[in-house]
């Protein structure tokens, strides 16, 4: 069995973190490019919550209506992602020069993504407790 949409949004959540943190001496990396890759972690890792909590998942950039949606189904947004909505601009203005950036705060975008992608991780896990939970708390229908 694939991937399930969860999963997938999770793994690639790690990965635009894990960019974020590359190897390469982040001084030479434009706050732009570091920028996106913590808006796309943050996003991502939204979107993975969304679904694990079988939300429809929307085609959107936006880290404010994704945190409402989240909100909205019932699913807490830890204190520690608070302000995290300043990431937005550089979801696609920034990253496609339409918007210069001022000065990215790299210490809060990097925490933001290690502490989206965590949490998200986190409400994977749970969904994937609840689901064998029910599996195994429902009776098999060949024994009837």
């Amino acid at each position: 069995m694939g991937e399930d949409q969860a999963e997938l949004l999770l793994r690639l959540a790690r990965e635009d973190e894990l960019a974020a943190r590359s190897p390469v001496p982040i001084e030479a990396v434009a706050d732009s490019i570091l920028g996106f890759h913590c808006q796309q972690a943050v996003e991502k890792a939204l979107k993975a919550a969304l679904a694990a909590h079988e939300v429809d998942v929307p085609r959107t950039h936006d880290l404010e209506g994704l945190l409402r949606r989240c909100r909205r189904t019932g699913i807490e947004i830890p204190e520690r992602l608070q302000g995290v909505e300043r990431l937005a601009p550089y979801g696609v203005q920034m990253r496609y020069g339409a918007i210069r950036s001022t000065t990215l705060d790299r210490e809060q975008a990097l925490g933001w993504a290690s502490a989206a992608v965590e949490w998200a991780g986190e409400r994977t896990r749970t969904r994937d407790r609840q689901d064998l939970w029910r599996s195994r708390s429902q009776p098999d229908r060949a024994d009837r």
